[in-house]
């Protein structure tokens, strides 16, 4: 395994992030993700990681309604990790208590509560990176930042991070932080694979020019960037999800899967391997965030760490892209 500082920060993690979304209560009742693994389902997938050295764990309150967050905590205990070498991210914004007052958001009432609960679940005194998972427009940005900051001085959090939004938002959230004198984000989770670039435009130079960690989200587009286009798995027949985040631009993703496999069949790697070395080969990403259903797939990306494309399969790989609607957002 190979470690990387996080960001501007004297953290190390793991240049693969164990994306704990996969873990959960399965069945659409429980959330969004029907198709996440159990405890037990679990144990093996994260056991894997551990021996390849993954370090880094990020999950969500919302995940599977907080199952997600009671199955990382688990198995952190599970097997025995030493709290102090272990990197634990979680997220607030997305709706706990549906259509119920202060059920969701980033109020200062919301944060400061859905800290106390993620601690409860996770079974942890504090995470080390905690994000808010989308930018609240009806709550002040001052109110914000101020809560994160209270959260990182309680001791129930050593940093903070944001999930999708604008590159002026960003920029916009921590200068209020820093006139205040407030913890900054040191993270952004943005989503970034081959069939989605647009966060090449500004955030990453934003990104590069702050030292802000990025962390990126569905680094392999759901599984589209796994195998070749139109591939049907037990995952795609029943996740709701994919379909909202990239259904829009499939004529223009296509292409650029089909590319990805051309690449991969040439230099005798996965798609997934040859998706990830072309992410890991971009200087601003820190440590994709890879949600893994089986064992075998962690072996797959921890693998991408050796792979070193040529500009020619770069430029191959990009040449197909065009620009995209925003996506993922709002």
């Amino acid at each position: 395994m190979k470690y990387v500082k996080f960001g501007n920060t004297g953290m190390d993690v793991s240049k693969i992030c164990l994306g704990c979304m996969s873990f959960g209560t399965p069945g659409a009742e429980h959330g969004v993700f029907p198709w996440a693994k159990n405890f037990e389902d679990s144990k093996p997938i994260f056991k894997k990681a551990i021996e390849l050295g993954i370090n880094y764990f990020d999950t969500a309150n919302v995940y599977q309604m907080g199952s997600s967050e009671e199955i990382t905590g688990k198995l952190i205990r599970e097997f025995g990790l030493d709290r102090d070498e272990i990197v634990v991210a979680t997220k607030v914004h997305f709706a706990m208590r549906e259509g119920r007052p202060n059920g969701a958001g980033s109020s200062r009432k919301n944060i400061l509560a859905e800290i106390d609960h993620s601690l409860k679940r996770l079974g942890l005194d504090y995470v080390d990176v905690y994000q808010i998972h989308r930018l609240d427009h009806e709550t002040p940005w001052e109110e914000i930042m101020e809560a994160l900051h209270d959260v990182v001085k309680s001791g129930k959090a050593r940093y903070i991070g944001a999930s999708t939004m604008f590159a002026w938002e960003f920029e916009r959230l921590n200068g209020i932080a820093e006139r205040h004198g407030w913890t900054k984000f040191v993270s952004m989770q943005n989503q970034y694979n081959l069939i989605y670039r647009e966060e090449e435009r500004e955030m990453m130079p934003l990104c590069m020019d702050r030292k802000i960690a990025v962390v990126p989200w569905s680094p392999l587009a759901g599984g589209r960037c796994t195998r070749p286009w139109g591939t049907q798995t037990a995952r795609t027949a029943v996740d709701a999800v994919s379909p909202m985040v990239w259904g829009a631009t499939e004529a223009q993703d296509k292409l650029v899967v089909d590319a990805l496999q051309k690449v991969a069949e040439a230099n005798g790697h996965t798609m997934a391997q040859v998706a990830l070395a072309w992410m890991l080969s971009k200087p601003y990403v820190t440590s994709p965030i890879v949600g893994f259903t089986s064992p075998k797939h962690v072996e797959e990306a921890v693998a991408a760490l050796d792979i070193t494309l040529t500009p020619e399969e770069i430029a191959a790989l990009e040449a197909p892209y065009v620009p995209h609607i925003k996506t993922g957002a709002f």
